[in-house]
């Protein structure tokens, strides 16, 4: 049965972070006169294999008013999101050029003006061109000009506060003191460029990704370690994928007069990008290629190289780059001693609104707004010096707390994470029970349908992001297995990543499988929360794609992290279904048997209450 309900009107801040304008630090327009000056420049870097390529790169530079060479002053640096430009970092420049920081906002290679082709943020060419910045904020010569054909140089920068040593114990020239901040794609670029520069200092990297390859084509099952990142290939993303290629592209088409080389061989994508998603497109999976250009656009791989204070922010709305890839990030950075820590907040990718009291792009507030202070903690911590408090190790947006004003009541924090204990839920005929004792044997069947055509209607992913959408849910009969728990006598608070141990029968992919991901079966896991009169909805529209490869054994899902309280009188749903409308299916038809009734097929979910 279909269900059709309103979702949270997603307004035009929430198109303008898809195109990078996070107005974390915004400031009403009577408050900006003649407390900073503004300059747009032309960058000339090299970059690529060999620094064998040369872009231009246009930024905007915000100095605040008095800050010179004998009164220095800290910097700050920011790019765009996916398909937007410098111009979304101005409320950015303005609040922090007024609270004594220069700030470079620039367009990201490929975007807003700036030349060559887009390359994902990887750090042999974004990070490349960042470390270059980088030297100008220090004072190098050579690298900004007035004009962006680079015949009339800029002044060299001496308004901005050097270090005699940089993070790796070593004294390198044009050292500044400067952080970085803003979101999805403006924020991977920060881990880009920290891994080949030790002379940045503090990242502030928002709902980015960890693994580009499980971001755009996930497996939740048969992981390599902590991570995300997986042996077997995933499920295509398809509405995000072709959202993002029609974006690159048509910045690509506009651009294309002062740069025309960068649309060819793939429009204004790099070279293997266009290959990657005919493959990914036609067969539903990255091949090994694929997958590893986009592993080396992503900080999973090179994550031991960043060793500078990372405060991570990830979305608890965001089925782009949902909270897995923040944990992996945080995680790993803390097993090898990095400084940092995690925030949840309540917007990301598939709801862009942030809660009140979370930060405005109207103003700059720490006291009235829960985000904006913790980023301005880390920033006057790291760049300024100062001795102020940070805030807690993990803090997480709770959606059902009343409250006014700052959103801080909303948060929750904790010393460590993760947080609670997992609490299991066994499958006994169709239903989820705490016990393991007395559980009862009952077999349900689903069919996959054939090329991964989709059997159910469910909210689509990217489209939800850029207009208000409704919320669709549905299977086909046929197509999903389900077990409930009873109705909750209490609420049930789960903050976390919900793992689910589970083994199937398909006799069909038993014999198919051997040829690899075309002959495995994909299957997708949900969790639902049904109210009293029946209504179930899918938790934060998440999604777990499993690409099993084995089905005569048991496997284990991890499925994406969520913040959410079951009420009391609400059921938990877990939910096996044979596809999904926003990720191409298996290519085979396979009839998938699951047995409950065994200790070893069982839910667990982190719980805090």
């Amino acid at each position: 049965m279909l269900r059709f309900s309103p979702r949270r009107a997603v307004p035009a801040t929430a198109l303008a972070l898809v195109a990078g304008s996070l107005g974390l630090l915004a400031t009403p327009a009577s408050e900006a006169a003649l407390l900073y000056k503004v300059q747009t420049l032309h960058f000339k870097v090299k970059v690529g294999p060999g620094a064998a390529k040369t872009c231009d790169i246009v930024g905007d530079l915000y100095t605040p008013v008095g800050a010179s060479a004998t009164n220095r002053v800290p910097a700050i640096m920011a790019t765009n999101g996916f398909g937007g430009s410098k111009e979304d970092q101005a409320p950015i420049g303005k609040a922090f050029a007024q609270r004594g920081y220069a700030v470079l906002s620039y367009s990201g290679l490929g975007f807003g003006g700036s030349g060559c082709q887009i390359t994902l943020d990887d750090p042999d060419w974004d990070g490349v061109a960042g470390r270059q910045l980088v030297s100008y904020l220090g004072g190098a010569r050579g690298i900004a000009f007035l004009d962006a054909a680079h015949t009339k140089a800029a002044p060299a920068l001496a308004v901005v506060k050097r270090d005699s040593v940089a993070h790796n114990g070593k004294t390198l020239a044009n050292d500044p003191r400067v952080g970085m901040v803003g979101g999805s794609y403006g924020g991977q670029v920060q881990f880009a460029i920290a891994s080949v520069d030790p002379r940045l200092d503090a990242i502030v990297p928002i709902i980015t990704w960890n693994d580009l390859s499980y971001s755009l084509g996930p497996n939740n099952t048969d992981r390599t370690g902590r991570g995300v990142s997986t042996r077997t290939p995933g499920a295509t993303k398809l509405t995000w994928g072709l959202g993002f290629s029609a974006l690159g592209i048509a910045n690509g088409i506009n651009n294309a007069q002062t740069d025309p080389g960068r649309l060819l061989p793939c429009p204004n994508f790099a070279d293997f990008v266009c290959p990657a998603l005919v493959q990914a497109g036609t067969f539903g999976y990255f091949d090994d290629a694929a997958t590893q250009s986009l592993r080396h656009a992503s900080v999973g791989s090179y994550i031991s190289r960043i060793r500078i204070p990372t405060l991570v922010i990830q979305g608890e709305s965001d089925t782009l780059f949902n909270l897995n890839e923040g944990i992996a990030n945080y995680q790993a950075l803390q097993a090898q001693g990095t400084e940092t820590k995690m925030i949840w907040q309540s917007w990301g990718h598939s709801q862009g609104t942030p809660a009140p009291g979370e930060y405005s792009r109207d103003s700059l507030n720490p006291v009235t707004q829960y985000e904006t202070g913790r980023i301005l903690s880390w920033f006057e911590k790291h760049l300024k010096g100062r001795d102020v408090d940070t805030g807690p190790e993990f803090a997480y947006f709770r959606d059902w707390i009343t409250y006014q004003g700052n959103a801080r009541p909303a948060y929750a924090t904790a010393a460590s994470f993760p947080v609670g204990q997992e609490k299991p839920f066994y499958l006994s005929g169709k239903n989820l029970v705490s016990s393991p004792v007395g559980l009862t044997a009952t077999d349900q069947s689903i069919v996959t349908a054939p090329a991964g055509v989709p059997t159910n209607l469910n909210t689509v992913d990217a489209i939800g992001f850029f207009a208000e959408a409704p919320a669709l849910e549905g299977d086909l009969p046929g197509t999903t297995a389900t077990w409930n728990t009873g109705a909750l006598a209490r609420s049930l608070t789960v903050v976390g990543s919900p793992r689910l141990n589970l083994r199937v029968s398909s006799p069909i992919a038993a014999a198919t499988q051997a040829a690899g991901a075309p002959g495995e079966l994909v299957l997708f896991i949900r969790v639902q929360d049904v109210g009293p009169d029946g209504t179930a909805t899918d938790v934060n529209d998440l999604t777990a794609p499993v690409r099993i490869p084995d089905v005569t054994v048991p496997f284990t899902t991890t499925l994406p992290a969520f913040v959410h309280q079951f009420a009391a009188g609400h059921q938990l749903r877990l939910v096996v279904s044979s596809s999904s409308v926003n990720y191409r299916g298996g290519l085979l038809s396979n009839v998938v048997t699951i047995s409950s009734g065994s200790a070893g097929q069982v839910l667990r979910l982190p719980v805090v209450n």
